[in-house]
């Protein structure tokens, strides 16, 4: 049930650094539910934005605004008012007609899981945090991104902040992540800024396990591509990168702003609006999201099908792999209530290949059995074999199954077979399997759907993971 209350006015004082020094009550516990503290950093990012466009252009701002304190929305009418050097070269905050709105844990949720769907689209790099914020792996996938990367694997286990260089953070790091989740930072070899999303993982009002941290580019990367005049690289006259290394950068941010403006639109953010238009938005907001699956589906469909492409050899811990997967994908199987059964603690089931294209390849599996199980059953994901040649994994769902003739074709390029999932969902591109069959194979595995001994499927899908024993 939605309660509202109606609070008094609240004033601020920051510096020149957008530290918050002092604070009435409600502006003081709205700054501490984000993570802050006083003095430190104004840590509601609504407001925080005002204040640094009213300090930079020496202007007054009187806006209304609204920020979530991780149990309600908050709204008001802020006025900022800038200081001259003298008196510090921060701002004055003046907080009206505050309103306290309990929004219900499902709606709150939701809005919170378009957000992140928005950012995990428009990413570029992406990568796993422990609790204190340290990397455990990264992924990049632009090319300016790579020396990022490289720094990463190079130099493990480090804070993610000692990677890059924050813009407007100059305090000791790690920080709370409330405080950081936001932020504009640079990294090595990229020229553009990048908007650094730590998304935590873990049951909602409980200190998160760990975090998926994702850098968000300012602007498109720009094809600076290779006109030295060099032609003597046959890979490339033979395959043409047009998708990945062109295409894919310039669209990514456009279908992203698309997908923001379309969920700000649904959500009312700008202001009332017909139900029907409300849908529409959600319409467009969801064929974008299609779009942003379609780029990625695309881009790796390049890079698998390159004549040189090959994969590392290292050792992966395939129950490890699994466990990462399926916390990924967690808020995903609890928005259908789909209980997600791990492997048992227990001896590492070490195989040889990639460790990315190895977790790649189970978010594909997990992710699938997720979205083709019915709400409120599961998805286990076991061992199957560990010999001294061979480790394999196997992914079950509680869907439909796959049929003799369907598992003949299932692996195909752009084939999407009528195997229906419970909630209608029939908008994927037809490449994941494809390209995570292409993905096993280059590691010397196999992925193949294990069929049961009847002409029909009796009950869900298997879908088994094999690749070379490090034993």
């Amino acid at each position: 049930m939605n309660r509202q209350q109606s609070l008094l006015g609240a004033r601020g004082l920051t510096d020149a650094d957008d530290r918050l020094l002092t604070a009435d009550e409600p502006l003081a516990d709205l700054h501490e539910n984000c993570g802050g503290a006083i003095p430190g950093t104004l840590a509601v990012p609504e407001l925080l934005e005002l204040v640094r466009q009213g300090r930079e252009l020496g202007l007054r701002i009187a806006r209304e605004f609204s920020a979530f304190d991780g149990e309600e929305m908050v709204s008001g009418f802020v006025r900022i008012h800038p200081l001259s050097a003298e008196d510090g070269g921060g701002c004055e905050l003046l907080v009206e007609n505050w309103q306290r709105n309990g929004l219900p844990e499902e709606e709150s949720q939701a809005l919170g899981e378009r957000i992140d769907a928005i950012d995990r689209a428009a990413a570029e790099v992406s990568a796993r945090l422990d609790a204190r914020q340290q990397v455990q792996y990264v992924t990049a996938a632009a090319r300016d991104a790579r020396a990022f990367e490289e720094a990463v694997e190079n130099d493990p286990g480090k804070v993610w902040s000692d990677y890059v260089t924050l813009e407007g953070v100059a305090h000791r790091q790690p920080l709370h992540w409330r405080l950081l989740d936001g932020a504009t930072c640079s990294i090595e070899g990229s020229a553009r800024h990048w908007r650094v999303r730590l998304i935590p993982i873990g049951p909602q009002g409980t200190a998160p396990r760990g975090f998926e941290m994702l850098l968000v580019a300012d602007q498109p990367l720009t094809d600076e591509a290779d006109q030295s005049g060099d032609t003597t690289q046959e890979s490339q006259a033979v395959h043409s990168r047009l998708i990945g290394s062109a295409l894919t950068p310039v669209l990514r941010q456009p279908i992203a702003r698309i997908i923001a403006n379309a969920e700000t639109i649904r959500a009312r953010l700008a202001g009332p609006l017909r139900d029907d238009y409300s849908d529409y938005a959600r319409n467009i907001a969801e064929a974008g999201q299609h779009l942003a699956g379609m780029l990625d589906d695309l881009a790796d469909l390049e890079v698998v099908e390159a004549p040189d492409f090959s994969t590392a050899s290292e050792k992966v811990d395939l129950a490890d792999a699994a466990r990462r997967a399926a916390g990924i994908l967690g808020v995903r199987a609890q928005s259908r209530d789909i209980a997600v059964i791990l492997p048992e603690p227990g001896e590492p089931v070490v195989a040889l290949g990639e460790f990315r294209r190895v977790l790649q390849v189970l978010i594909n599996l997990i992710g699938n059995a997720i979205v083709y199980s019915p709400e409120g059953s599961k998805v286990t994901i076991a061992i199957a074999d560990y010999a001294d040649e061979t480790a394999s994994i196997e992914v079950r769902d509680e869907g439909p199954g796959v049929t003799r003739e369907q598992a003949a074709r299932i692996f195909e390029k752009f084939e999407r077979l009528g195997r229906d999932s419970d909630g209608g969902n029939d908008s994927g591109s037809g490449l994941g399997l494809y390209i995570s069959r292409r993905l096993a194979r280059a590691m010397e595995g196999e992925l193949e759907v294990v069929q049961p001994d009847g002409a029909e499927p009796t009950s869900g899908a298997i879908f088994r993971l094999t690749l070379p024993s490090a034993r």
